[in-house]
């Protein structure tokens, strides 16, 4: 019974094109291809299409949950996988950012944000790129983790944007659901910097102990 409940181990794909019709990767290629209805809506402007683009960003952000689950559960864990997966996360983030600065929904502070985090993007992927070539794999660190939730909450908050009346319970009141988004966008931007100094610090760490144990083995030799 231990065995069932188990996740399957991985099985080795014949070809590129049975990685690209496996469930996980279908739902992946679904949510870039969901980013132009998002964007649409988010265009129209109005509370209705605004509420519209947030649910089909919400069902996005659920996709992104349910390939990984699926994928480890069903033992598809692909190369192609691994590199759609953050790719299609990428864009769904930058994409409405960069389209939310466009249609003015953020001040010029924002707009700022928006350009360090999408310099902050390319910079960090161009390192794990380098990092890989020379062997070295770097992990998300928790900073990393933390920057993407807040960043995607903050998202979902901005594409809503108008005010809305929120009964909590014991009091009711208006919350600038764009005013709080904003706030978030912000406080992502933080946890932006400071994890891209960690992957700079794993970057440089990993490639001096690549060559102190390049150095022993000549050493040896």
């Amino acid at each position: 019974m231990a065995n069932e409940t188990r996740a399957k181990k991985p099985k080795l794909r014949s070809s590129i094109r049975e990685d690209a019709i496996n469930v996980p990767n279908l739902l992946t290629m679904a949510r870039v291809v969901m980013i132009p209805l998002v964007l649409w809506l988010i265009a129209d402007g109005t509370p209705s299409a605004c509420f519209w683009a947030a649910m089909v960003y919400m069902v996005t952000a659920i996709t992104d949950a349910l390939d990984g689950w699926l994928a480890r559960k069903m033992g598809l864990i692909s190369i192609l996988g691994k590199f759609l997966d953050p790719l299609a996360d990428k864009l769904l983030v930058m994409a409405s950012l960069v389209w939310l600065s466009y249609l003015g929904r953020l001040p010029l502070p924002g707009v700022i944000a928006v350009i360090i985090m999408v310099g902050r993007e390319l910079g960090v992927t161009a390192l794990r790129t380098i990092a890989l070539s020379e062997g070295v794999v770097m992990a998300a660190g928790q900073g990393g983790k933390e920057k993407t939730a807040l960043q995607m909450v903050a998202i979902l908050l901005l594409i809503v944007y108008h005010p809305y009346e929120i009964n909590f319970g014991f009091t009711r009141m208006w919350v600038d659901m764009g005013q709080v988004g904003l706030a978030m966008l912000y406080l992502s931007l933080f946890f932006a910097i400071t994890s891209a100094g960690e992957y700079i610090k794993l970057f440089v760490e990993a490639v001096e102990a690549k060559e102190q144990r390049l150095s022993e083995l000549d050493e040896d030799a």
